[in-house]
C-alpha cells in the first residue's frame, strides 16, 4: 500500500533524559568521526595540489592552513554548530528534517524545496560511500612510513578491514557504541598533543591565523588557487553530520564538545603539520604520520584506523537513518529495517543498503588504490549537501523564523556564497574522480523522481476504477451479502475510498465480515507523534469504522503495537480472530502512462524490490490475506 503524507504540528515523543556530559562524550564518539581524521589526509591534499611538481613553499603553507582555519570556522562552526542546529524539526535535523520544515513554513508541498531535499539526500548517500574507503585507507597507509616492505598489503587490509565493518552492522552498534567516546577522545587529544610539540618547529606558523594570508594565495595563484581549495574542503567534510545527529544528542552537547574540544584539537594539529612542513619540507609526503617518532608510529597507526572505522560507522548509521527517513516520506519503495537495538529505536540495519554501501565503497578503493586519488572524488557530494542546507536554510530563517529577508539574506548569503566556492572547486576535480559521487548522486535522484512520479500516476489510475466508501455501505445495506463472524482489516492509503482487497473479497468470496475496519497508515512531517495522537477512529456503520495510525518520518510502524492503543479507545477485537487484508498489485508497462518507457521499467522494479508490507508495518504473518491485482502503468 502507499505510505500517505501528512503535515503535523504533534509534539515528539520526549526523549530519554541523559546526563549533559554524557551526551557531550558520545558526541565527540559519533558526531565528529568524520571530521575529527581529516587530518590525515587535509592538509597534505592541499599543499601538493598547490605546490604540483614544485618545492613546497611558505607562502603556500600559511595559505593554505588560513584557507583551512577559516573554513572551519565560516562554514562548520557559523554555519552548522551556531545557525542551522538551531533548526530542528521537534529535535531532529539533517537535510530531510530542513526540507519538511521549509514545507511547513511556506504552508504547502513546494516541488522546489523537494528537489533541494532529493539532491541533498542523494548527494549525502554518496558520501556514505567515499567516507569509509578514504578515511581506512589514509590510516592504513601508515604502514608504508612503518614498514616500506608492506605497502602491497595497504589496499588488501583496508578492503579486509573494510568488508568487517560492513559485516558486523546486522549485530548493531550498541555493545561498541559505548567505546566510540572515549576512543575519541583519545584521539583527539593525541591530535592536540602532536600539534604541540611541532609548532614549536616553526612558531610563525601561527601568522596563518591572518585571513589575508589565506585571501592573497588564491588572488595569486589563479586556477591552482581555485583546485587547492577544492583539497582545503577536505577539512570540513563531515561539518553537515553535525546536524544530521542533532536528535541523536541535542544541540548544546553538540556545540560545546565542537568548540571547547574538537575544534581547538583539529587547528593545533593542522597548525603543527604546518611548522613541521615549513622546517622540514620533505615531510610533505605524510606529514601527520611524521609528526610522531618511528617507536610510537605502529600505536598511532592503530589508534588511527580505530578512528577512521568510528568515522566509518557513523556515516553508515546516518545513511541507515536517512533512507529509512525518505522511505517514510514516500521517497523510496520500502526496505527492510531490522531493529538491532531493544531499547534505542533509532539503531537499526537496513540489509539492502548496507550491501549496496559495501559495493560501492570496495569498488572505490579497489578504482583509486591511495587516499591521494580518492581526495579528487571526495568533496563534490558534500559541497552539494552543504549548498543545498545553506539555499533551505534561508527559506527556514525567514518564513519560519519570521526575520525580515533582507536580514535573513544578510545572514546566509554569505555562507551560501562559501559553500558555492567550494562546490566550484570541487567541480574542477570533476575528470579526476568527482564524477563517481555525482554520478550515484544523480542515479539516486532518478530513482527517488521515479519513484514519486510513478507512484502519482499509479494513484490517479486507481482513483478513477475506485468506488466512494459510503456509496458501498449504502448497496450493502440495501443488499448484504453472507456475514461471517470476527474482523477484518483492510489497508489503504485512502479511507474515503473502498479497498482493492474488500472489492476483490466480495466479487470473489461473496462474503462480509461481522466487523470491517479500513486501516490507514500515514506518516507525520513530524521525526516522531505522541502515542496520545497515534490512533484516531470513526464509526461509519455498525459493520464498517475507520483507523488512522500515525507515524512520524523517523519510526518505523508497528501496527499491533498501534492496535494495542485502539483497544483501550474502545475498539474490541482479538488478534486471533483478525485478518489483515493487503493488497498485491502487479505492475505492467502501459503503451501510455506519462512516463518514458524505461521510466516505467525502473517503477515496476523499484516497486518489485520494495519490503513486503507485511513485514514492514510488522504485522502478524499468519493473519494476512493477500489479495493480487494487475496494473497497468
Amino acid at each position: 500500500m502507499a505510505i500517505s503524507d501528512t503535515a503535523t504540528d504533534a509534539p515528539s515523543e520526549a526523549p530519554v533524559t541523559t546526563g549533559f556530559w554524557a551526551l557531550t562524550l558520545g558526541s565527540i564518539g559519533v558526531v565528529f568521526g568524520d571530521i575529527g581524521t581529516s587530518p590525515l589526509y587535509a592538509f597534505r591534499g592541499a599543499v601538493e595540489g598547490a605546490a604540483g611538481h614544485d618545492p613546497v613553499t611558505r607562502i603556500i603553507v600559511l595559505g593554505v592552513l588560513s584557507l583551512i582555519l577559516w573554513a572551519l570556522l565560516i562554514v562548520v562552526t557559523a554555519k552548522y554548530v551556531l545557525l542551522l542546529l538551531r533548526a530542528d524539526n521537534n529535535g531532529e535535523g539533517g537535510t530531510l528534517s530542513l526540507m519538511t520544515l521549509g514545507q511547513r513554513a511556506v504552508g504547502r508541498r513546494s516541488w522546489p524545496l523537494l528537489a533541494l531535499g532529493v539532491i541533498g539526500a542523494s548527494m549525502f548517500i554518496g558520501d556514505s560511500m567515499i567516507t569509509p574507503a578514504i578515511s581506512v585507507l589514509s590510516a592504513v597507509e601508515g604502514l608504508k612510513l612503518a614498514a616500506p616492505a608492506l605497502e602491497h598489503f595497504v589496499v588488501p587490509l583496508t578492503l579486509l578491514i573494510l568488508v568487517v565493518l560492513f559485516s558486523v552492522q546486522s549485530s548493531g552498534t550498541a555493545r561498541v557504541a559505548s567505546a566510540f567516546g572515549p576512543v575519541m577522545i583519545v584521539w583527539f587529544s593525541a591530535l592536540a598533543v602532536m600539534g604541540l610539540i611541532h609548532i614549536s618547529d616553526d612558531p610563525s606558523v601561527l601568522a596563518a591565523i591572518n585571513p589575508w594570508y589565506g585571501i592573497r594565495f588564491l588572488l595569486t595563484h589563479g586556477t591552482i588557487g581555485l583546485v587547492t581549495l577544492g583539497a582545503v574542503f577536505l577539512a570540513v567534510t563531515g561539518g553537515e553530520a553535525l546536524y544530521a545527529d542533532l536528535g541523536h544528542f541535542g544541540r548544546k552537547p553538540i556545540q560545546s564538545g565542537w568548540l571547547f574540544f574538537v575544534l581547538p584539537s583539529l587547528l593545533i594539529n593542522y597548525f603543527g603539520q604546518g611548522a613541521l612542513v615549513l622546517s622540514n619540507p620533505a615531510a610533505i609526503e605524510n606529514p601527520f604520520y611524521r609528526m610522531v617518532p618511528e617507536s610510537i608510529l605502529l600505536p598511532l597507526i592503530v589508534l588511527a584506523t580505530a578512528a577512521t572505522v568510528i568515522a566509518s560507522q557513523a556515516v553508515i548509521t546516518g545513511a541507515f537513518s536517512l533512507v529509512r527517513q525518505a522511505v517514510q516520506l514516500g521517497l523510496l519503495p520500502r526496505f527492510e529495517v531490522r531493529f538491532t537495538s531493544e531499547t534505542h529505536a533509532g539503531q537499526i540495519y537496513l540489509p539492502r543498503v548496507n550491501m549496496l554501501l559495501l559495493i560501492g565503497v570496495l569498488l572505490l578503493v579497489l578504482l583509486f588504490r591511495t587516499s591521494s586519488g580518492l581526495a579528487s572524488a571526495y568533496g563534490i557530494a558534500v559541497s552539494t549537501t552543504m549548498v543545498v542546507d545553506g539555499i533551505m536554510g534561508f527559506v527556514v530563517i525567514w518564513k519560519l523564523w519570521n526575520w525580515k529577508a533582507a536580514t535573513a539574506a544578510a545572514v546566509i548569503l554569505p555562507l551560501v556564497v562559501v559553500d558555492m566556492s567550494f562546490f566550484s572547486a570541487n567541480l574542477l576535480k570533476l575528470l579526476e574522480g568527482a564524477w563517481v559521487p555525482l554520478l550515484f548522486g544523480v542515479l539516486m535522484a532518478v530513482m527517488i523522481w521515479t519513484w514519486r512520479r510513478g507512484a502519482t500516476i499509479l494513484t490517479g489510475k486507481t482513483r478513477r476504477t475506485e468506488v466512494p466508501l459510503k456509496d458501498l455501505i449504502k448497496s450493502l445495506e440495501k443488499r448484504p451479502p453472507h456475514i461471517v463472524k470476527g474482523t477484518a482489516v483492510f489497508l489503504t492509503s485512502d479511507p474515503s475510498f473502498v479497498p482493492t482487497a474488500l472489492l476483490h473479497n466480495l466479487k470473489h468470496n461473496k462474503v462480509l465480515h461481522e466487523h470491517n475496519v479500513i486501516l490507514t497508515i500515514e506518516t507525520a512531517q513530524t521525526p516522531r507523534v505522541d502515542p496520545a495522537e497515534r490512533v484516531r477512529m470513526e464509526n461509519i456503520s455498525d459493520k464498517f469504522s475507520t483507523v488512522r495510525l500515525r507515524f512520524g518520518f523517523m519510526e518505523s510502524p508497528n501496527v499491533p503495537k498501534a492496535l494495542v492503543i485502539a483497544r483501550k479507545l474502545g475498539w474490541q477485537f482479538d488478534i486471533m480472530a483478525t485478518s489483515f487484508f493487503v493488497s498485491r498489485r502487479s505492475l505492467k508497462p502501459a503503451a501510455q502512462s506519462g512516463m518514458p518507457i524505461w521510466q516505467d521499467h525502473l517503477f515496476i522494479a523499484l516497486s518489485r524490490s520494495a519490503n513486503d508490507a507485511t513485514d514492514y508495518f510488522q504485522i502478524p504473518t499468519g493473519r494476512v490475506v493477500e489479495v493480487g491485482t494487475q496494473v497497468t502503468i
